[in-house]
């Protein structure tokens, strides 16, 4: 019997919705013996409780949103498996939202969050994003947020995020230990504080060696997964091309590897490629990407406790904090210091 209710188990036993409810939830109130009966149709019937239905009786429906600009990134889809570690385990559901880098979808999503399907938000905001009044409409409305990696730092809760500035900086570094005078930093945004602290990070270490000019941040489009070509190469075909690329988000870094085969260049000997990435493939690719790696699924995993914590407590509040983790430095292949014969 396909979506069978309260009332369909309450029909069939004689007993009103209201008994049926309580036995399921082991009441003091319902005698053993009908509590029996209840759950052997309940079983028979293969009855599954709605958390939605109870959530307009009880004001929670144990789930999670979770709204990310993007699952292809490996980053994320560490970060998600961080997340339902804790939400299993502290019995929520998880509904994934994209908004596909798009702030437009964004504000869409947020708005569907009204109705009081989910309990609490965790979130990584798009590129896009600029205008933070849809954010700041629902959390002032005492729907928890919770930030992760790409914060809003206008909202006054719980940013979990790494040290981008000084993840940036030892990237960069290494680069330039590596021989590399002309750095490239590759974006797929401006307006974003985690690429603006790792722009930072890597303009500080090309400052200190003297560098600085020749350091160029380059946009690119990563929306729907497309990747600018063109604007690639013609930055490889320029005299200004850069003999060291930072590839602030990991998705750009496959199309670069191309790029630069298409062109005949030499990865590491022409130009050094350096990632923001979590890719578990890294050390096969060819040549081996050298990474930053963030802990991403320990940051959703803080996240989530974080705010499932402030949904079962109530005399726990969300409050703007910030909980920086490290991120590590794998040297590979891409950036080896390359020795003319």
């Amino acid at each position: 019997m396909a979506n069978v209710t309260i009332k369909i188990l309450a029909k069939e036993l004689g007993l009103s919705t209201a008994a049926i409810s309580k036995a399921l939830h082991d009441s003091h109130e319902i005698s053993v013996a009908t509590k029996q009966r209840v759950l052997a149709l309940a079983k028979e019937l293969n009855y599954i409780p709605n958390p939605y239905a109870s959530s307009l009786r009880h004001r929670k429906s144990n789930t999670l949103a979770v709204v990310l600009p993007d699952v292809t990134d490996s980053f994320f889809s560490e970060a998600i498996n961080g997340i339902e570690s804790v939400a299993i385990e502290k019995d929520f559901h998880v509904l994934l939202y994209l908004t596909h880098e798009r702030a437009q979808r964004e504000e869409a999503i947020l708005k569907e969050f009204q109705s009081g399907r989910v309990d609490g938000i965790l979130m990584s905001i798009s590129s896009e994003t600029t205008n933070f009044d849809s954010i700041s409409g629902i959390f002032s409305k005492n729907m928890p947020i919770v930030f992760f990696d790409r914060i809003c730092e206008q909202i006054n809760t719980a940013k979990i995020i790494t040290d981008d500035f000084e993840s940036s900086y030892i990237a960069t570094s290494h680069l330039i230990e590596q021989g590399c005078e002309k750095i490239t930093f590759l974006s797929n945004s401006d307006s974003l504080l985690i690429t603006k602290n790792r722009k930072e990070g890597a303009l500080k270490a090309c400052c200190e060696n003297g560098i600085e000019k020749t350091f160029l941040h380059l946009m690119l489009d990563c929306y729907a997964n497309k990747f600018d070509y063109e604007k690639m190469e013609e930055l490889l075909t320029s005299e200004q091309r850069p003999d060291g690329i930072i590839c602030c988000i990991e998705k750009f870094t496959p199309n670069v590897y191309t790029v630069c085969r298409e062109l005949g260049l030499s990865i590491p000997k022409d130009i050094k490629i350096l990632s923001f990435s979590n890719l578990n493939a890294a050390g096969i690719l060819n040549p081996s990407l050298t990474t930053i790696t963030q802990p991403a699924f320990e940051m959703g995993k803080v996240a989530a406790t974080i705010l499932i914590k402030s949904i079962q407590k109530k005399s726990f509040h969300l409050i703007d904090e910030t909980i920086i983790l490290p991120s590590t430095l794998h040297t590979r292949e891409s950036t080896r210091l390359w020795i003319n014969d």
